[in-house]
């Protein structure tokens, strides 16, 4: 290979690091302004000063009690849960080289928020057995669909379509459970199946914040064998990748990541879905997405929820919000994959 050959490669790889490094930057900036503005606006908007002072420990007549106990909570739900979403999907719909596979539309956040409801309207269990339940039920779930999608060569269509099946499935199970249940059960589960940060308590939050510092990195740092997974099974494993052993870690990680979000904030819509398709369009190709995933994640979802909070009469939790934003690019896609005969 000629030097100039290389000098244009090494300033190819120069050009999209720098073009990451500042896509990504500018996510974070946003996220951090969001969340600013998730802790000053409200019933009362509150300086940022005086928030400062507040989480700072002293006492505030008025802001401590509403930016420790109402806001922050609120806010830190957004933010974990949002990049769990946004990390989940992005390494789904990477490792199955398909924008519908995401955890939405293949089954497991409706395994989930079955195994949640459940607990909710059956058991009348506490925050903590819910979150246990939706773990182990979104764990079971991509178990189950992966077997039956194994067959003797691992099929992404057949794992599409077995996930659509079972999502079907499940919803159907979600609509008995809210059948059979007391009527004052049924507005608690209702509010947290529509996806929402209202009633958000710091209690509640170390679960979703220790599996999300823990299964984060890990993601990450598989990210170049999920690079080399996009390329398809028998490239990969030319290239020496363990690919059922890294698709396990990659899986059982996102898995982790969007039962323990799904069971704090309930299944917030499509943002799982849209996080890795922004992200890419704004990044490109030739880099790990995985982090601007996770940001646009974060921005997603705390735009959404101050949105529905404050930009009509009525408050809308975040839920219908994300989803009023992802159903019309959810038909778009569908239209464009038909045209290319995908579908």
């Amino acid at each position: 290979m000629s030097q100039a050959a290389i000098e244009f490669i090494q300033a190819g790889r120069r050009q999209r690091h720098r073009r990451w490094f500042i896509v990504t930057s500018l996510l974070a900036i946003i996220a951090v302004g969001l969340c600013c503005a998730m802790l000053v606006l409200g019933n009362t908007i509150y300086p940022l000063g005086d928030v400062i002072r507040a989480l700072s420990g002293e006492k505030i007549k008025g802001v401590s009690f509403a930016v420790s106990t109402i806001r922050l909570p609120r806010m830190l739900a957004g933010l974990f849960a949002g990049f769990a979403f946004g990390v989940a999907g992005y390494t789904f719909q990477t490792i199955l080289r398909n924008p519908l596979a995401n955890p939405n539309v293949i089954g497991i956040t409706s395994g989930a928020s079955a195994a949640a409801v459940f607990c909710i309207v059956i058991l009348h269990a506490s925050n903590a057995v819910i979150s246990i339940a939706s773990v182990v039920a979104g764990l079971i779930t991509v178990i189950f669909i992966y077997i039956l999608s194994r067959g003797k060569v691992f099929s992404i269509g057949r794992l599409i379509l077995i996930g659509i099946g079972i999502q079907a499935m499940l919803d159907a199970v979600i609509s008995y459970l809210l059948l059979i249940s007391a009527q004052q059960d049924i507005p608690s589960a209702l509010r947290w199946l529509t996806g929402s940060l209202n009633g958000s308590q710091m209690r509640e939050l170390p679960p979703l914040i220790i599996i999300v510092l823990i299964c984060s990195p890990l993601i990450i740092g598989l990210s170049k064998h999920l690079s080399i997974l996009e390329l398809g099974e028998q490239s990969a494993f030319s290239l020496g990748v363990n690919t059922d052993r890294t698709r396990i870690a990659l899986i059982v990680s996102s898995v982790c990541m969007v039962a323990i979000a799904t069971a704090t904030t309930g299944p917030i819509a499509f943002v799982s879905f849209l996080a890795g398709p922004i992200a890419k369009r704004l990044v490109g190709v030739g880099s790990s997405n995985i982090m601007p995933a996770g940001l646009v994640g974060v921005n997603l979802v705390l735009a959404a929820d101050l949105i529905g909070q404050f930009a009509f009469e009525y408050r809308f939790p975040v839920g219908i919000i994300t989803g009023l934003l992802g159903a019309p690019y959810l038909i778009f896609l569908l239209i464009r994959m038909n045209q290319k005969g995908e579908l």
